[in-house]
């Protein structure tokens, strides 16, 4: 898939649109989902072209993939988060509503089942 270099997480990257930044390194941005689905919803991106979690393993390097989710871990634990859900969908089939890689941290409350029993 192609990286559409407009995106509003590529844009929050290159301080075109202001964000709470809750966490940066050289690998991984942090901040506060807009529309949070838990107490804590914390969504963390790489800082690189990938539109989805295939292309960010099959294009970034062992240590890009490394210090991202190492940052993840961070983030997780400078939340105070033991307890935690992490979220990642590939592709708009899966609900990816931005084209660029990004992980949901979810936590704060006891987060029912993943998916609903039919």
């Amino acid at each position: 898939m192609s990286y559409e270099t407009n995106n509003i997480f590529a844009k929050i990257l290159r301080g075109e649109i202001p964000t709470q930044r809750l966490y940066e390194d050289d690998f991984a941005l942090a901040f506060p989902d807009i529309a949070p689905n838990a107490p804590t919803h914390v969504l963390v991106i790489p800082k690189g072209p990938y539109a989805r979690y295939d292309d960010f393993i099959a294009l970034a390097s062992n240590a890009q993939i490394v210090g991202f989710f190492r940052a993840v871990r961070t983030v997780a634990a400078q939340l105070g988060a033991s307890d935690y859900r992490l979220i990642t969908n590939n592709g708009e089939g899966a609900g990816q509503s931005v084209q660029h890689f990004h992980a949901h941290i979810l936590a704060g409350k006891k987060l029912g089942a993943l998916l609903p029993n039919d």
